[in-house]
């Protein structure tokens, strides 16, 4: 990384503290909660003299101070740049407060969009510090610890530790005023929504900030230029990609195709090689391979990770299945079965997109012959598993699956037949 793009990395990472902290500030002077972090300081700073930002201060000391007996001489040299952090972080919520001071919301209805609000400004500053990739807050430099420590899942010790923060404050707030003062709805509402939005944020527009924020032209178009890996004896390879329903026939289809055209054919090849690279059984794998029940789901439990060394199994699997498409497409022309491999492939030359789909009866009686469901069952699964992959894919590649404008060619099998449907793609390549 050059100086100057460490520089602007920075001063990306300052400006997102400041949002942070104007986040912080505006969901406070909603008076329905605060945030987990920030609950214990705000309940503190209701009681006593001192304000938010330095009771935030206090407690972003102590947490650096457990963090040093923690790790020892493993503590981090960049660790250290918490402690001027935390100083300019309780400055600007001061600051910020300050400057709402005149924000007093009186309606209940006025104070929950105050809230909504100040999580979707928070959540934008958040994700303004994830992207600048820099430094991280105490808060979360504590959780890495104790999770570096005690060798636990980061995302459920983060978890546990907002949970822990809202507790306290929930019972210091019942000692000092009989009642909650400090943590309300909005504590919840905030825990959940802000990770939220700012995972949603590096989803959809995270790598093109970085593209144009930090890198710089040449670096821009050094990447546009790269070259494409060679096919087999130097000629360009021939790569194609089928997307299928549950119950088209697409497996099925797309093997005879490789197979008429003399392709490498990748499917279950894919779960192994991932399982490889992961170090883990072909099953486990199997049980994650391009399945997402609820993007809204998934979204909260995986925000808790976005500050970690660690990801959530699911994106492991994508990232690791990625490697393992691209290196295949790099051998050769080859067959590639579902998997995202259409938009993990878009930048390759001579990428064929196909897409097959079968009406519901059709879907349902292939399923009903190859598994040996009932009828019933069989619908049921036809169903479960092609919302799963079309989620899947959605929130990975951003795009609806099965829609036409993402592929070269799209077929129901249902009414053309499995030989048809071979001749079609092979007759096109």
């Amino acid at each position: 990384m050059s100086k100057i793009e460490l520089l602007k990395r920075y001063i990306f990472f300052f400006l997102g503290l400041f949002i942070n902290s104007f986040g912080i500030s505006f969901i406070t002077k909603a008076s329905l909660g605060t945030s987990p972090i920030s609950s214990v300081p705000y309940t503190l700073s209701l009681a006593f003299t001192p304000t938010l930002g330095m009771f935030t201060l206090y407690m972003s000391i102590v947490l650096i101070i457990i963090q040093l007996i923690l790790l020892r001489k493993n503590f981090p040299k960049q660790y250290w740049l918490q402690l001027p952090i935390s100083f300019l972080f309780s400055g600007f919520i001061d600051l910020t407060m300050y400057l709402l001071n005149a924000l007093a919301p009186e309606t209940y209805i006025v104070k929950f969009l105050c809230l909504l609000l100040g999580c979707a400004i928070l959540g934008f500053g958040v994700f303004m510090e994830i992207v600048a990739d820099v430094v991280m807050l105490p808060g979360e430099c504590f959780v890495n610890a104790i999770s570096k420590t005690f060798h636990t899942d980061f995302g459920k010790t983060k978890v546990a530790f907002d949970s822990s923060m809202a507790i306290s404050a929930a019972i210091m707030s019942l000692i000092l005023f009989r009642e909650l003062a400090g943590v309300r709805e909005g504590t919840i509402i905030a825990a959940v929504l802000v990770g939220m939005i700012a995972r949603f944020l590096k989803r959809k527009i995270g790598a093109r900030v970085e593209r144009t924020f930090f890198y710089s032209k040449a670096q821009r178009e050094a990447k546009a230029a790269a070259p494409q890996a060679p096919g087999v004896c130097g000629q360009e390879p021939v790569i194609i990609t089928v997307a299928r329903e549950y119950g088209s026939g697409g497996r099925q289809i797309a093997k005879q195709v490789a197979e008429k055209l003399n392709f490498a054919f990748y499917d279950r090849e894919i779960i192994s090689k991932t399982a490889e690279r992961l170090h883990m059984a072909e099953s486990e794998v199997e049980k994650k391979d391009q399945k997402l029940s609820s993007i809204f789901l998934y979204d909260m439990f995986s925000q808790f990770y976005e500050f970690s060394e660690q990801q959530p199994i699911l994106d492991e699997v994508y990232e690791a299945e990625k490697q393992v498409i691209l290196d295949a497409a790099a051998k050769g022309s080859c067959v590639i079965v579902g998997r995202c491999s259409d938009y993990i492939c878009r930048e390759l030359a001579n990428v064929k997109r196909i897409f097959l789909y079968a009406g519901e009866a059709h879907k349902v009686q292939e399923i009903m012959a190859r598994e040996g469901f009932s009828e019933a069952d069989a619908q049921k699964r036809v169903k479960e598993v092609n919302r799963e992959r079309a989620s899947h894919y959605k929130y990975y590649t951003g795009k609806v699956w099965g829609l036409a404008e993402n592929y070269d060619l799209c077929i129901d099998t249902g009414k053309v037949g499995v030989d048809k449907t071979v001749d079609l793609i092979t007759s096109m390549i």
